[in-house]
């Protein structure tokens, strides 16, 4: 399993190219092949899209088998919302597997909004496809209650238009509304695009699926600009 990273070959780690250099079969979702299509060039391609994560993840250790080095590619990390898991599930005892890490979207995010998350922080996917969205609202609740730093991922999409706005709301129970809020837009991308807002400003309809939303904690500022969550440092 390789991380891509956010999306651009800046931040493609030696370890991950030098994979996908030796693969012979590249196996992932159609949108993040497309990222690394100069890479992949001469390779042989098992592309699908969204929702068929377990046909991926048997077609590669079916290839595996026969010897074939195979690389099971995810954006970000494969171990954080990635393919490292359902590989993992199927792959038979004695298959040799290996997971490359990648640069994840909610700490390259972090990096342009400036240094929200220098202390304890969780990552929420807002996506209710394989989690009940009970569950994702409870444990929204929790981080929030015991101030965390949160990044959200899979915030906003057309079919869950109004799954932002839901958390935003259950997140100010627990956190005053001119909390810093940052959302990066396409991160490593090209039309990467970042705003820092707060609880009570931030507009959804600026936040889709390929933004990564983080929401600072009681004690996150903005410094010149800038989100900081101080770690307690005498300065």
């Amino acid at each position: 399993m390789v991380g891509l990273g956010p999306g651009g070959e800046a931040t493609l780690t030696p370890q991950a190219k030098e994979a996908l250099l030796q693969a012979e079969v590249v196996v992932g979702y159609t949108t993040y092949l497309k990222l690394i299509e100069p890479l992949i060039a001469d390779k042989v391609i098992i592309a699908s899209g969204m929702k068929k994560e377990t046909d991926r993840a048997r077609a590669a250790v079916a290839e595996a088998l026969t010897g074939k080095h195979v690389a099971v590619v995810s954006s970000g990390d494969p171990g954080v919302y990635g393919m490292a898991g359902p590989v993992l599930e199927v792959a038979p005892p004695g298959l040799a597997v290996y997971v490359i890490p990648g640069v994840t979207a909610a700490t390259a995010a972090a990096a342009l909004l400036g240094a929200p998350l220098t202390h304890d922080f969780a990552v929420i996917s807002l996506s209710d496809l394989l989690t009940p969205w009970e569950t994702i609202a409870r444990r929204l609740a929790a981080a929030a209650e015991a101030d965390f730093v949160l990044v959200l991922y899979n915030p906003r999409s057309k079919g869950r238009a109004d799954h932002l706005q839901k958390a935003l709301e259950i997140i100010m129970r627990h956190r005053d509304i001119s909390t810093p809020v940052g959302i990066v837009k396409d991160c490593g991308r090209a039309k990467e695009k970042q705003i820092i807002s707060t609880l009570a400003l931030l507009s959804p309809q600026d936040v889709d699926m390929t933004t990564t939303v983080v929401v600072g904690n009681s004690q996150t500022k903005l410094v010149h600009g800038r989100m900081v969550t101080p770690r307690g440092y005498r300065l």
